[in-house]
């Protein structure tokens, strides 16, 4: 079982309207597949971000997630990451995107989807030391500091599993459709809004006191106008380096 799916199927229900892909991370993620015409997604959730030209094999073991995948997308595989149910070098690319961190074994799931795709590895992922630095992580939770440096692999270390790597820097959009825990620096009032924390798996992983401390915390600072004083300038940004990272694996 993967880490994520009690997660995902106790909080998932309102992840499709919440996380909408955003076109300018799209196009990075397209560009990294490169001409593989048949594609893994692992850990698909609701198929954001699969790419609409090609042919999908997408893998979820979230029923909550699999069934807010919209009737145009391929029914997902009920399937984990760490054991896929397929062939040695079957498809042309795989991709995993802002999942690796809920597999309960994310050496064995990187070694499996390099053992499945004959072409490039795409994995979207976290730095967690800069996202540490950013204004919400370091004064409002900063127990999801820790947390995340528990739960996520570093990209270098993510590029050394799967080999032949490049880690790329994708800066966050500052109007980013799609609402990850990274997406609102630049609109500090959404995360005072439950549905869009609700689509978020880290505020879930802290616990609910920590989660209403910070919100208390970031509503009072909003309203006195102490937020503006310190961050205001975060509002102009057109866009800003949240620790996303693309890694991409060539094959060998």
């Amino acid at each position: 079982m993967s880490q994520a799916e009690p997660l995902y199927n106790r909080t998932g229900s309102g992840y499709a309207k919440e996380r909408r892909p955003d076109p300018r991370l799209a196009r990075p993620i397209s560009e990294a597949l490169g001409s593989a015409r048949t594609v893994l997604n692992v850990g698909a959730g609701s198929g954001s971000y699969e790419p609409r030209d090609r042919y999908v094999l997408a893998v979820e073991p979230s029923a909550t997630m699999r069934g807010q995948r919209p009737t145009a997308l391929p029914p997902a595989l009920d399937a984990v990451a760490e054991s896929l149910p397929l062939d040695d070098d079957c498809v042309e690319a795989a991709m995993a995107l802002l999942t690796v961190h809920h597999w309960s074994d994310s050496l064995a799931g990187l070694r499996e989807m390099r053992r499945v795709s004959r072409g490039p590895v795409v994995i979207l992922t976290f730095d967690v030391e800069v996202e540490a630095k950013n204004w919400l992580a370091r004064d409002y939770v900063s127990e999801i500091i820790s947390d995340n440096r528990r739960r996520f692999l570093e990209p270098a270390a993510i590029a050394e599993i799967l080999g032949r790597p490049s880690i790329l820097e994708i800066p966050v959009p500052g109007d980013c459709s799609d609402g990850f825990f990274e997406a609102f620096l630049t609109r500090p009032e959404a995360y005072l809004r439950s549905e869009v924390r609700k689509a978020q798996s880290g505020w879930h992983q802290l616990g609910r006191e920590i989660e209403q401390r910070a919100v208390a915390h970031l509503a009072k600072d909003l309203a006195s106008g102490a937020w503006d004083e310190r961050y205001g300038h975060w509002r102009e940004r057109p866009s800003y380096d949240g620790g996303l990272r693309l890694v991409v694996s060539s094959p060998s």
